[in-house]
């Protein structure tokens, strides 16, 4: 649910300088080709970036339970909605699956240098990002929600007017940062945090009032801080504004790669949101209590 509003075309040159951490990654964003599987009959590498600390989109942990996927480069293990729904994409494909774990400030530029094949980690398909990378149909719709701790003055708040004055923070580069702290009348908006784990420390640990993020996100908070209360509003004038572009999640690839783009979605329409929600709800009841 994560939406860049800044230094986009100058994230995607500072990834340069970022390639050398993944040269033992295997090939480029063109090595998961159909027509080059079939015409070699070797089977390819599907390369999926994503931060392996954003559950329950993706998270890291120390072994493969649950069928968990190795992480380039290291002796731990990725899994989570996004590393399901890459296992998914790769069996239907006939692919391998490598994992690279970046920070979310390299996710797309490590697409448009060609150090990853895709990005899976719960990005929103803006019209900012179509800039600089391409996306597939979505495999994920996102809502917003509101977290606060049980006892908070805003815990019985039904609309976004009744969260004035709060003391906010969110996750750095994102919509609920840039789009929705904003929204709060007179709202005391902190620095934002450099990851969605560190949010969830800092309202834990009373920094801040409340914080704003995801469904996703939030369900799978509750699991790790049952203090914590989730408050939706239902949509509508009460609620956040955002639009589709900032809900709807896809699979980011390089500009140009048509035939990876068009297998992925292959994959994709085949499925529904029953099918998300289903494969989503499966990823929030095995996440870590700490990512």
């Amino acid at each position: 649910m994560k939406k860049n509003v800044k230094r986009m075309m100058a994230l995607a040159a500072a990834g340069i300088l970022a390639a050398g951490a993944l040269t033992g990654c295997g090939g480029g964003a063109d090595t998961a080709k159909t027509e080059g599987a079939a015409a070699s009959g070797e089977k390819k590498t599907l390369k999926v970036a994503m931060e392996c600390a954003y559950a329950p989109y993706n998270w890291t942990q120390p072994d493969d339970s649950n069928g968990a996927v190795p992480i380039s480069g290291s002796n731990e293990y990725a899994y989570g909605y996004d590393v399901m729904m890459a296992k998914k994409i790769c069996e239907e494909l006939g692919y391998d699956l490598e994992i690279v774990r970046l920070d979310w400030d390299s996710l797309i530029p490590a697409v448009t240098t060609g150090q990853a094949d895709c990005v899976i980690a719960g990005q929103s398909i803006t019209s900012e990002r179509l800039q600089a990378v391409d996306f597939t149909v979505p495999y994920y719709y996102a809502s917003i929600v509101t977290l606060v701790k049980k006892g908070s003055k805003y815990e019985n708040a039904k609309s976004v007017a009744d969260l004035a004055g709060a003391t906010c923070t969110s996750q750095q580069s994102t919509i609920w940062y840039n789009t929705c702290l904003p929204q709060i009348q007179d709202a005391n908006i902190l620095a934002a945090t450099a990851n969605a784990p560190d949010m969830l420390m800092s309202l834990n640990a009373d920094k801040c009032d409340l914080v704003v993020t995801d469904q996703p996100t939030g369900k799978g908070a509750l699991i790790a801080y049952p203090d914590f209360k989730l408050i939706e509003f239902g949509g509508g004038e009460n609620d956040f504004q955002v639009t589709d572009e900032d809900i709807n999640i896809g699979i980011s690839l390089k500009k140009g790669n048509t035939e990876l783009k068009e297998a992925i979605d292959s994959v994709l329409s085949k499925m529904t949101k029953e099918d998300f929600s289903k494969m989503m709800d499966e990823a929030i009841s095995v996440q870590p209590l700490v990512n």
